[in-house]
């Protein structure tokens, strides 16, 4: 496997134990997202109910559940044998981080947490789809020009984040035009097909 991550290198995967004689299957990829989907789902859900009646109680799940996520993160990194527990406990420490997000933007702006539910489960299953029935072959070049567009999307953004520090802005991509509106739609078919 050729990586710049150091953390996904052949001499870290070997000496962590991680080849396997079996490959990566879809179905198995399929089942290891529905198990940590489910542990994201489940303190998410009851963060959400904690944190709701009270959005202002929200900052201390949400910073609570960064450091201990961030912890589990680099663990992961340096004891990569312990993946199967650690990644678990970053799932749970991220669904408590979602609930409590997801609670303090309800509370501002009605439906917005739903909508974005249904959304990101739409396109999940979409593409899921497309990838199972090979409507899209996953190639090399199909990978750079991914990686390309989604960093020139970065770039775009970052430069526009800059900019705005000045006071000036970047027209047409953050507004509700037809402009703006296909920009967006162009920036979540790119982040869609990083999946």
């Amino acid at each position: 496997m050729r990586a710049s991550n150091p953390t996904l290198s052949e001499k870290a995967l070997s000496s962590a134990g991680l080849h396997s004689a079996q490959p990566m299957t879809l179905q198995g990829t399929v089942n290891k997202s529905a198990f940590f989907l489910s542990l994201v789902a489940v303190p998410a859900v009851m963060t959400w109910n904690k944190v709701s009646a009270n959005p202002a109680a929200a900052m201390p799940w949400i910073i609570g559940s960064m450091i201990v996520g961030l912890i589990f993160c680099l663990i992961t990194c340096f004891k990569k044998e312990w993946a199967a527990v650690t990644g678990s406990v970053y799932a749970l420490a991220e669904g408590v981080l979602l609930g409590a997000i997801s609670a303090m933007y309800e509370a501002q702006f009605q439906g917005i947490v739903l909508q974005a539910i249904l959304l990101t489960i739409g396109v999940f299953l979409a593409l899921l789809a497309i990838y199972t029935l090979r409507l899209v072959r996953v190639t090399d070049k199909f990978k750079i020009g991914i990686l390309a567009a989604t960093g020139s999307i970065a770039l775009v953004y970052l430069v526009s984040m800059v900019l705005s520090f000045f006071g000036i802005q970047i027209p047409y991509i953050h507004g509700s035009g037809v402009i703006g509106i296909g920009f967006s739609v162009v920036v979540v078919i790119i982040a869609a097909m990083n999946l």
